[in-house]
């Protein structure tokens, strides 16, 4: 059973469908005098035994035999009077520009940057595209479905743009770190190559946008740790700034308040400010502990025999005046007279004494000495 139609037109409620067959299964039966009414951004072809009979621009048209010639033969043989039937499909593409389609990578896409060798990228955009020639469109995309939107093309479209951003990408940057002021320039020349790609299909892309071309989030965390240690600087200025601010700390929170519990919380800051300095600067200046315990280029100190006081070691004491003692002939430390083994390395001294005079090392035994010649005790 076929429709009659007498009155053909078709308006798209949805907004997505491109082409609409009527009917949508089947032919329909179509009379000479039959009115089609085609909008403003619409083209209907006519289709008979698979054929395209005619294409019908926007306005109201009558179908006679004048503009479907090919059927004047066969329905004049076959009926009689200007209403005879025919059976056909009838196919509206919708030329209006469909705005806002996605554009997508499933899978990242693997790209060599010259900073951070191999990186996958993941890309998302948006396009916008119109049918600019009806007829190929149909014979190459839609066939004999009934309807056909932007969900079944856009899949395909997609495919087509992700391959060719591949190779773009590869030819146009060589890191990253660039991406953001060249996403104009890889639109348009993406443009340009998908033009062809989309044309032969009766399809005219007419925008292309790339919205982000983004590294995995691993990545992204890498490059953040990368920009706070580009933003912090000077570790010197940062470690002035940070012991500046905890002396304001310590001057805002210790003490007894007032005035006195200020200077009490600024000496506390100040002494750990310098405290830190002091470490570090030991640490940058390559210190650190020596085989006598200690600080790197710190002289060593030991206690004077005979005054008892704390003293930089050498032969004499600067408080009393007395030989501070022998130095060891194997690790060159101060050791206290009739120390018969360096108590820092455990070698033998023979228990020998010091001149009281010059402070040459003498023999337990010894009563002059033999470098000048003073009478020891």
């Amino acid at each position: 059973m076929f429709k009659k139609l007498e009155i053909v037109e078709w308006m798209d409620d949805s907004g997505t469908e491109i082409v609409h067959r009527i009917p949508q299964s089947g032919s329909g039966e179509f009379r000479l005098g039959s009115q089609v009414i085609v909008r403003e951004s619409q083209d209907a072809i006519f289709f008979r035994d698979g054929k395209a009979m005619d294409t019908f621009g926007p306005g109201r048209h009558t179908i006679t035999t004048e503009n479907i010639p090919i059927l004047t033969g066969l329905v004049s043989t076959l009926f009689e009077g200007k209403d005879s039937p025919f059976r056909a499909t009838m196919f509206y593409v919708n030329k209006k520009t469909f705005t806002d389609m996605k554009w997508g990578t499933k899978e990242p896409i693997i790209f060599r940057d010259k900073e951070l060798s191999m990186v996958r990228l993941r890309a998302f955009g948006s396009f916008s595209m119109k049918v600019e020639q009806s007829h190929l469109f149909i014979n190459k995309i839609v066939g004999t479905e009934g309807r056909f939107s932007t969900d079944d093309i856009e899949g395909f479209l997609k495919g087509m743009i992700i391959s060719r951003l591949t190779d773009l990408l590869g030819e146009t940057i060589e890191t990253i770190f660039d991406l953001a002021q060249s996403y104009d320039e890889i639109g348009t020349l993406a443009k340009a190559r998908l033009g062809d790609d989309f044309g032969k299909y009766g399809i005219q892309l007419v925008d292309f946008y790339v919205q982000a071309i983004t590294p995995p989030e691993e990545v992204q965390a890498r490059i953040d740790e990368r920009s706070a240690m580009g933003a912090l600087g000077d570790m010197n200025q940062d470690l002035r700034f940070k012991t500046a601010t905890a002396m304001g700390d310590a001057a805002a929170n210790e003490g007894g308040g007032g005035a006195a519990g200020a200077g009490v919380g600024m000496g506390a800051g100040l002494g750990m400010g310098m405290t830190m300095a002091n470490m570090m600067g030991q640490t940058m200046a390559g210190g650190g502990q020596g085989s006598n315990g200690q600080g790197g280029g710190g002289a060593a100190q030991i206690t004077c025999p005979s005054c008892g006081k704390n003293v930089v070691s050498g032969k004499f004491c600067p408080e009393c005046g007395k030989p501070l003692g022998l130095t060891c002939p194997e690790c060159g430390n101060a050791v206290p007279p009739g120390t018969k083994f360096c108590p820092e390395c455990g070698s033998k001294t023979d228990g020998g004494k010091a001149c009281t005079k010059c402070g040459a090392d003498l023999p337990s035994d010894s009563k002059f000495c033999p470098k000048c010649g003073e009478i020891q005790e």
